[in-house]
């Protein structure tokens, strides 16, 4: 495979990352023992691999709790001031395919602290977000 044809399937592979993260919208506020709730649903962060404390290129996951759904997700958003640095989706179900953790980096944010947003939510039938749960922390540098 060519180098432009790699550089090309990465670049479809990140739009594709990042879609359903531009459609969502910036979650709303709370505080780090929780904020916006519905039902009994209760998230917490979980700092991984030894670490004390949320930080930059560190991994998290979130002990979740819900009674909305059986098929909850976590969206994580995090800005360095006004700039939009992270986002990420995570699903907290045993059917999901993917790692449930967090990497707290990205090609935008390359390094300092930043404050994040982090919803605890489910899929409607139509593909919007029911919105069940939502803290903010900050993040180390």
């Amino acid at each position: 495979m060519t180098s432009t044809r790699i550089a090309l399937v990465a670049a479809v592979v990140a739009a594709l990352a990042v879609t359903p993260a531009a459609l969502a919208g910036k979650g709303g506020g709370g505080s780090g023992s929780g904020g916006t709730t519905t039902g009994t649903s209760t998230l917490s962060v979980v700092n991984l691999y030894g670490a004390t404390e949320p930080h930059y290129n560190g991994f998290i996951t979130f002990n979740v709790s819900t009674t909305q759904t059986d098929r909850p997700y976590v969206g994580l958003r995090c800005y360095q001031g006004s700039t939009w640095v992270y986002d990420g989706y995570v699903g907290y179900f045993p059917t999901y395919m993917f790692a449930q953790e967090f990497q707290l980096a990205s090609q935008t944010w390359v390094g300092g602290a930043a404050d994040c947003t982090a919803r605890l939510f489910s899929y409607t039938s139509r593909g919007r977000e029911t919105l069940y749960k939502t803290m903010t922390f900050t993040v180390a540098a």
